[in-house]
């Protein structure tokens, strides 16, 4: 799909010299148009003597030459109402799509860019998580975004995504700057569009869409990065902070909850009464499956967790079935970020920080084995749990780096005493 600022239409009516027969050659047409040309049959043969290849008519003024000359020009006044109206109505535009509305043929539907992603997830919409499904349907709007603001298109033909169109739209994602709260997207954001777009285009390709795929030259890569969470400080802080603001005590409720259970925003989301069981202990439970993997899980409840259960039971603003009034994602963070200035936290405070804080200041540091908070989180691999025990570590090694200093300045003053 395209504009007229992308696009040219250009025609070229001539006969062909090597197939005239009794003097007579056939005429064809020729539309380009962008990067596109075709070239059809007229089904005539015209006099090859008369024919004016600059004029691209018929010489003379016989009933026969006037016919066909008329013949052609409103052939040709036909072709460029056709791309007019393919600009007006912002369709995709390509030679073949004028030729076939030219001569009414069946066209075969052109897979583009945009397409091929909306196909590829109708396709998946029931093996895809909703997350997942989200997260497919953010990295099509910033297809579109890139399209028109850095193409000047609304859509382009599958097959014409190469690999400097991979590095165009990686460079567009880096510099891309939002214009609400949330901040640029990070590196590894990044490279999980990418991933999903490498996704698209491996469907494509097996679809017989394309001949090949660019991500054979493209190296996806992800950064390591470190756990966010809050210490015991900064999670009291928030805890025992006076809220004036309704909704800002609402979001530290479901905020601190998820601090004391680990549960992600969208299994809190769908977190129902019909979740919380009586365990093997005799106690209050959550017994869930985490929407993202599948995996069920298992969270005894903590005292902190029990009473702000009680506090938002049948509360007004829970949707059906909700256990706690939890609101959308992006509204929860950004409630987050005023609650984090208001208790002097400088982290950037997301609702995912809670599941870290759980997983660090709430359990490991308290010495809940990790084999334990592995199953409470739902982790498919015990390797994803050993990134917060390695934080655990280093938070160790800081405190005990800092009580060396420490202890080291009182044994210099003892001696200078």
């Amino acid at each position: 799909m395209s504009n007229s600022k992308n696009y040219s239409l250009t025609t070229l009516l001539y006969v062909k010299k090597h197939r005239i027969k009794n003097g007579l050659a056939p005429l064809y047409l020729r539309i380009s148009t962008g990067n596109s040309k075709v070239e059809s049959s007229l089904s005539k043969k015209v006099e090859f003597k008369k024919w004016n290849s600059k004029r691209q008519r018929l010489n003379g003024t016989a009933q026969d030459v006037k016919q066909l000359n008329r013949f052609l020009d409103q052939l040709l006044n036909k072709v460029h109402k056709i791309f007019e109206d393919l600009i007006l109505d912002e369709e995709l535009i390509s030679a073949e799509i004028i030729r076939n509305k030219l001569f009414n043929l069946e066209e075969e539907q052109q897979i583009t860019l945009l397409s091929a992603s909306k196909y590829h997830y109708d396709q998946n919409i029931h093996n895809f998580s909703t997350g997942t499904l989200q997260h497919y349907k953010v990295t099509e709007r910033y297809f579109e975004r890139f399209l028109s603001t850095k193409k000047n298109l609304s859509d382009i033909a599958i097959e014409k995504v190469d690999y400097k169109f991979l590095l165009d739209f990686e460079a567009f994602l880096r510099a891309w700057k939002p214009k609400d709260h949330q901040k640029p997207i990070g590196h590894n954001g990044i490279m999980k569009h990418m991933c999903r777009f490498r996704k698209v285009l491996n469907y494509a390709y097996k679809m017989d869409w394309i001949t090949d795929t660019p991500f054979k030259k493209y190296h996806i890569s992800y950064e390591k990065s470190t756990r966010t969470y809050l210490t015991v400080e900064e999670l009291s802080a928030i805890e025992v902070k006076e809220l004036d603001i309704a909704r800002l005590e609402q979001i530290r409720d479901i905020f601190i909850f998820s601090c004391y259970t680990g549960l992600s925003y969208i299994d809190l989301f769908n977190l129902s009464k019909d979740h919380i069981v009586i365990g093997i202990n005799g106690e209050k439970w959550i017994q869930y499956k985490r929407q993202k993997t599948s995996t069920p899980f298992s969270v005894p409840l903590l005292p902190k967790a029990l009473e702000l259960i009680e506090k938002y039971e049948d509360h007004p603003k829970a949707k059906e079935n909700q256990l706690l009034p939890v609101v959308s994602n992006q509204k929860t963070n950004a409630y987050l970020k005023e609650i984090a200035d208001l208790c002097g936290i400088k982290k950037q405070l997301t609702f995912h920080i809670a599941r870290h804080t759980f997983a660090t200041t709430v359990t490991l540091t308290n010495g809940v084995p990790m084999e334990t908070v592995s199953k409470m989180l739902g982790h498919t691999k015990l390797s994803t749990t050993q990134i917060y025990a390695k934080v655990v570590e280093n938070k160790i090694g800081t405190d005990m780096a800092a009580l060396k200093e420490k202890l080291s300045s009182s044994e210099q003053m003892r001696k200078a005493d």
